[in-house]
Parts: C-alpha cells; structure tokens; sequence
C-alpha cells in the first residue's frame, strides 16, 4: 500500500488550501472521459462539454495529452504542483506549471505508462501547449463560477477543521480519500497501491479538496512539500439547488437560501457562512428567524452545532 510516514511537526503544521489550479485539472480529468465523474461535474460537462469539445476536440495535441497526462490511477506531476501560498491564485500555479521543462513533464506523463507514447507529446512546446488548453478551460469554463465554487470547498474545509477540533487526524484523515487511512503513530495510507513508504518530515502537508469524486498526491522536491488532493464532500459538492423566486419573496433572498442549503445534510454557522459569502453576524440572525418560525432546528455535534430543516422547513422549500 501507499504509506507516509509523517511527523509529529509536520502534522501539526499541515494546512488545507483551495486551489483554483487543482480544480481546473480536476474538471479535465471529467473531460478526458477516463475517470469517474461526480454530479458537479457531470453538471459542468453538461454546460461546458460542447464548448470544450468544440474548442479542443479536433486539437491534434489536447485530447492525446489528456489521456495520457490524467489516466485511471495517474495524474502527471507537474499539473498541480503544492501551493507556495494558503490562498494562490490561478495565474500564479499556472506559471509554475509553465516553468516546467519539456524533459521533466514527458517524464512525469510517461511515468509507468505502458502504451508507445503519443508522437505529438514528443515534439517541442509540451508544457506550453498543456498550459494552454489547461488556461483555456479556467478562463472559458470555471473563472467565472470560481466564486460559487470557493465557498463550497471552502464549506468542505470548516466541516473539515470543525472535525479534527472534536475527533483528532483520525477523523479528519480516515477516509478523505478513497483507499485513505489513518494507522496511528504518525502513518497514513494515502491509498491501496503498492508504492513504497514515503517518509514526510521537515516539510509542508497540504490537503486541497476538489470537486472530483476521488482525489491524487502530489509532492515537490526539493522543499518537501506534500500535497494530498482530495474530494469534496458529496453533501456540499453536488449542492445545485436554488430557492425559487416565490421563497425568496416571502423569506428573503438570504433566508430562503440557507434553507435550501439545508437540504442535503445539517450544517453549522461556519459552513453556512462559507457557502453563502454572507458575514456570520448576518447568517446568524437570519437561523434565529428561521429558528424562531419554526423553520429549522438545531443540535450539538462536539464542539459544533448543527441546523437542520423541520418538516415545515422542508414542505416549504421543497422544488415545485
């Protein structure tokens, strides 16, 4: 199995970042159409697909290089180097992406690849052409639902936290991942394959949700950085609905939001608050009036407490 073995200060050091780079790689892995997809993302395929196809389906070098670069079990290294910074900006990773020597990408995307490798990825200008359909796709397909899509992985990341504070690492680290286990005594399986044991100190740990159903490491050297990619709760990822005109008028554009957005699975103020962008003071108020109506209830979860919709709650904002 794929083991870490990390330390105690790295552990305790370890952050969560939201990558705007991870996110676009993660929505072409969908495209490529060789790994499983999740509903966020077959609702992207669905908005964004005949764009994409359009633009990229006749590239001679786009879709070679996708099936190559993000195979079942494979991402090549370079698409998503760990962040420099807790909140980096797309066009910041995109230039590190692009500092990457030709040599050095083949080399990550032919890693264990067991096919003739595509001509045209052997030709001049790999990682200008891959930065290229990679920066396409952020600008044409994501940039400007990444508002949205930052508060719901954000969401992910206070559920995270708010775990870890009430149930330690092993809450948090079991499961982030399919195949992911937390052993105990500073191991981590980070999945089931057969790699050796990967030693992790002196370093930084990132985990980077996204918005795929499973999720990949990633690691820089030197500077022993770590990064493990993992998928966003269903829960939160796949939270498509919007209140309807009608309950926005009578509740309120906020309050007749946050009622939908307990739809799929209680929440606490701070996830509310990250998927909303509204302040706390004003999401706070805005539970007690749908407490006080009857509208929502709450509960204790450890350190958190939770909203959840009544049956009222639930009649009124049900879709008609």
């Amino acid at each position: 199995m794929g083991l870490w073995r990390i330390s105690t200060d790295v552990l305790a050091g370890s952050r969560f970042v939201v990558s705007p780079l991870a996110e676009t790689v993660a929505s072409l892995a969908a495209f490529g159409g060789q790994h499983a997809t999740s509903a966020a993302q077959r609702e992207w395929l669905r908005e964004h697909g005949p764009a994409l196809r359009a633009r990229w389906g006749d590239d001679p070098f786009a879709l070679p290089f996708l099936h190559a670069a993000i195979r079942p079990g494979w991402i090549a290294d370079f698409l998503v180097k760990p962040p420099l910074d807790d909140a980096p900006a797309f066009a910041d990773e995109l230039a590190r992406l692009a500092a990457t020597t030709d040599a050095d990408a083949l080399a990550h995307v032919t890693e264990e690849y067991d096919r003739p490798v595509p001509a045209v990825l052997r030709e001049p200008g790999l990682v200008e052409r891959a930065a290229a359909v990679i920066a396409w796709t952020w600008e044409h397909t994501l940039a400007g639902d990444w508002p949205r899509r930052r508060r719901v992985l954000q969401a992910d990341v206070v559920a995270r936290t708010e775990r870890l504070s009430s149930g330690g690492w092993a809450a948090v680290l079991d499961g982030l991942r399919p195949g992911m286990r937390w052993l105990g005594d500073g191991r981590l399986q980070v999945n089931t394959y057969d790699y050796p044991p990967r030693t992790v100190t002196g370093g930084r740990l990132l985990f980077i949700p996204t918005t795929a159903p499973r999720g990949w490491v990633a690691w820089e050297e030197p500077g022993d950085t770590h990064a493990l990619v993992y998928p966003c709760r269903g829960w939160l990822a796949e939270t498509t609905t919007r209140a309807t005109a009608p309950l926005a008028r009578l509740l309120g554009p906020v309050r007749a939001e946050i009622l939908v957005l307990l739809l799929d699975a209680p929440k606490s103020t701070t996830q509310l608050v990250a998927l909303t962008g509204h302040g706390l003071g004003s999401v706070g108020g805005h539970l007690r009036v749908l407490h006080d109506a009857g509208l929502v209830q709450r509960r204790r979860a450890g350190r958190s407490v939770l909203y959840f919709r009544t049956r009222l709650g639930a009649d009124l904002a049900a879709p008609q």
